[in-house]
C-alpha cells in the first residue's frame, strides 16, 4: 500500500501540480482546497505526511497545523 499524503492548498493549479508529481512517485494523494474538508479526511484516512498552504480560505495553515497536532503526529510541511 502506498504512503498517503495530505495536500491542502486553495490554489487549484498548485494543488493539482503537487498531486501529479506525488502520484508519479507512487504516493496516494488526498487533495483538498480548504481546511474543513482536510480535517474531515483525517478521521477516515491514515496520513503519512501533510503539505499545507499557509493562506487558506476558511482558516490559516498555522491554525490547521495546530488542530492536526492535537490528534496526529505525522510530519507537516508548510507551503508559503
Amino acid at each position: 500500500m502506498a504512503e498517503s499524503i495530505l495536500v491542502v492548498d486553495d490554489e487549484q493549479e498548485i494543488a493539482d501540480l503537487v498531486e501529479v508529481y506525488l502520484q508519479n512517485e507512487g504516493y496516494t494523494v488526498h487533495k483538498f482546497y480548504n481546511a474543513k474538508d482536510a480535517l474531515n479526511c483525517l478521521d477516515k484516512t491514515t496520513i503519512s505526511l501533510a503539505l499545507l498552504d499557509v493562506m487558506l480560505p476558511d482558516m490559516d495553515g498555522f491554525l490547521l497545523c495546530r488542530q492536526i497536532r492535537q490528534k496526529f503526529y505525522f510530519p507537516i510541511i508548510m507551503l508559503t
